[in-house]
């Protein structure tokens, strides 16, 4: 068993007990950056996932180096991810940039929902019920919704069972580019993805629902006392209980820990998996960015990002492709604390 299942399956067990305390992990993270490679006489432009500080991660000892002409941190208009920008000027013949951070992450359990539903307003969470480019609402994802959720009234209600509908329909495609698009008409089809595929069929079907559902990109961090993490990326969701707050859900990782372990959806360990990913997420991860059709700040060239998990550089007006290690070389190190 890998020690991914094996570490997880312990919090699982560990931790299901009402008033467990939360477990954390803490390290550095370094990323490393070299665009050197890019052809000289066009002006290249990096834009990073800056991680910041909330309520379930600390980060501290934050430092940027490199050979860039300039840099700054922004955020972007819409969503506000907060962004590491660097450019180098068309002549430069070295590109290189280092981020690195010490991170302590908390482990999240939300489960002692309110009783009762609160009343809520449904025009401030608008941002959060509406469709994206790959994430509509309406038609097909509308028509599936409604027969998931049938006469079910309450939030709670209806988002747990979009849940069990995900994990048990859907299903972890370890052939997929990273961590996937999530272009949810067509994984309605297929059904088969990554972290991002699952997470965003989850939060369509639940805002066609009327739920407010997000998604959130970051990187999981090392198990190991150092630990090459530059392939961690991962997206998980969550959505909002009125009265009570935002709530993480992972269903990706419950397909994840069953194709890893080879389990079956009637299997024990998967029961525990399931029940330990609705409501919790554990700390071994950090939040980076999040939402859909992301205008970057200084605005990139061409059209919104889908997401903004990945780091994202242009030469000129033209994209590098980030899941392509040769033409966009960086690495991404976890050392424990």
């Amino acid at each position: 068993m890998k020690k991914w299942s094996v570490v997880l399956m312990l919090m699982c067990l560990s931790l299901v007990a009402r008033g467990a305390s939360a477990a954390t992990r803490s390290g550095i993270v370094s990323m490393d950056f070299d665009l050197s490679g890019q052809k000289a006489g066009k002006e290249v432009r990096l834009w990073i996932p800056y991680p910041v500080s909330d309520t379930d991660q600390l980060i501290t000892d934050i430092k940027v180096s490199g050979d860039y002409s300039e840099s700054a941190v922004y955020t972007d208009p819409q969503h506000g991810n907060p962004i590491l920008f660097a450019a180098w000027d068309k002549d430069a013949t070295s590109r290189r940039l280092t981020l690195s951070f010490a991170a302590e992450r908390k482990e999240v359990i939300r489960r002692d929902f309110p009783t009762t539903e609160a009343p809520w307003d449904r025009t401030s969470f608008q941002p959060y019920l509406g469709a994206t480019n790959l994430g509509p609402i309406d038609g097909e994802v509308k028509n599936l919704a409604d027969k998931i959720t049938g006469d079910r009234k309450t939030v709670l209600a209806k988002v747990r069972a979009i849940y069990d509908w995900t994990y048990t329909n859907m299903y972890r495609d370890p052939d997929t580019p990273g961590c996937g698009i999530g272009d949810v008409y067509y994984l309605l089809h297929k059904l088969g993805g990554k972290c991002t595929d699952i997470s965003s069929v989850f939060i369509a079907l639940a805002r066609a629902s009327g739920v407010p559902a997000r998604e959130i990109f970051g990187i999981r961090l090392g198990k190991k006392a150092e630990e090459d993490i530059t392939g961690y990326q991962h997206c998980w969701a969550e959505f909002y209980e009125p009265g009570y707050g935002w709530v993480p859900v992972d269903p990706a990782d419950v397909r994840k820990a069953m194709l890893v372990e080879n389990l079956k959806l009637e299997d024990r360990k998967t029961a525990e998996y399931i029940a330990y990913f609705w409501g919790g997420i554990d700390p071994y991860r950090i939040k980076l960015a999040g939402g859909r059709d992301v205008m970057l700040n200084p605005p990139q060239s061409g059209e919104p990002l889908n997401t903004f998990g990945y780091p994202f550089a242009q030469v000129g007006n033209q994209t590098i492709d980030w899941l392509d290690p040769a033409a966009f070389k960086y690495k991404f190190t976890y050392k424990e604390k």
